[in-house]
């Protein structure tokens, strides 16, 4: 099935390194970030794993919980865990989802029809609480993800979905953002009473909300 921005996330059960998980009811109340890898024991996974674990806590902040996939079976995922502790230093401290059958796989269409069926594509699924998914990425298996970037879109998803804005081309948290398009004038007085700068009738901008 092909997913797209703001449908429903699939549920599912699957057996992880920390046990058997139903996807909606491990998530509760939180965000989540799924994300696939092509295999076991491949360098660039060995240090996207590493290095999510070593910065859990900032997702922690963000009420974003962690989880990984692999389509290979557990047996094998028990044995990758040990080399993504030593090579970054943090123990996988999230769970990694075990999918030899790429029942999973399939159902977030993570299986590229031109790749070999059995080697997963590097995707990113952002699915909020109400769970809908929210953000898509796919990368290329030679290209590590980039842990900053991902925290950026997260923040900016959560800031979005909370105020009637828009963050602009490079934003960070606390730099301005703009009011949303959707927004008109009459609106965006009453939600914005402080003014805004309109560096053109569409591109209105103000302090970022609710610092």
């Amino acid at each position: 099935m092909t997913i797209r921005l703001g449908d429903p996330a699939p549920d599912f059960t699957a057996e992880t390194t920390d046990g058997t998980l139903s996807l909606h009811e491990y998530l509760g109340d939180s965000w989540g970030l799924l994300f696939s890898h092509p295999a076991d024991f491949t360098p660039v996974c060995t240090t996207e794993l590493g290095e999510l674990a070593n910065r859990k806590g900032e997702f922690d902040k963000r009420n974003v919980k962690l989880i990984g996939l692999s389509v290979d079976p557990i047996e094998s995922h028990r044995g990758w865990v040990p080399d993504i502790a030593d090579v970054k230093g943090t123990a996988l401290n999230y769970p990694l989802i075990a999918d030899p059958d790429r029942k999973v796989a399939e159902l977030y269409d993570m299986i590229h029809p031109a790749m070999n069926e059995k080697v997963t594509v590097r995707s990113v699924f952002v699915i909020a609480p109400d769970k809908t998914v929210k953000l898509i990425i796919t990368y290329p298996q030679t290209t590590g993800r980039n842990v900053d970037e991902l925290l950026r879109v997260i923040d900016s998803i959560q800031l979005t979905a909370g105020f009637s804005v828009a963050t602009p081309v490079d934003w960070q948290p606390s730099q301005d953002v703009i009011i949303a398009a959707s927004i008109s004038d009459e609106d965006a007085r009453a939600k914005f009473p402080d003014g805004w700068n309109a560096e053109k009738p569409y591109l209105r901008w103000v302090p970022q909300p609710g610092k």
